[in-house]
């Protein structure tokens, strides 16, 4: 119960305040060595195709990485300093991959 109460939360933030895919795409310039231009992913590295992906999951995420709920080393320098908004600017724009 309590991590479907987590989820509606998340989900909830993530659509109530205004994001700037703007933002994301200049975001996203760090995330393009291991996730692709495009968001394809390389298997090589274990980076998963993010493309297309729900924002409210990408946003949480993000979230889960940062927080140490989810473990990834090699992402973490990348993400650590961004804030909750740059997190939301960067769901709302890889959401928009193809």
């Amino acid at each position: 119960m309590k991590g479907i109460i987590s989820s509606v939360l998340i989900l909830l933030s993530v659509s109530t305040f205004a994001q700037d895919a703007g933002k994301g795409q200049s975001l996203y310039a760090k995330c393009i060595s291991c996730h692709g231009k495009q968001g394809e992913g390389n298997k090589a590295m274990k980076a998963p195709r993010i493309a297309g992906q729900f924002d409210w999951y990408i946003y949480s995420s993000l979230v889960d990485f940062k927080k140490g709920a989810r473990k990834n080393p090699t992402m973490l320098p990348f993400i650590k300093n961004l804030s909750d908004q740059d997190f939301k600017d960067l769901a709302a724009y890889v959401s928009g991959l193809k």
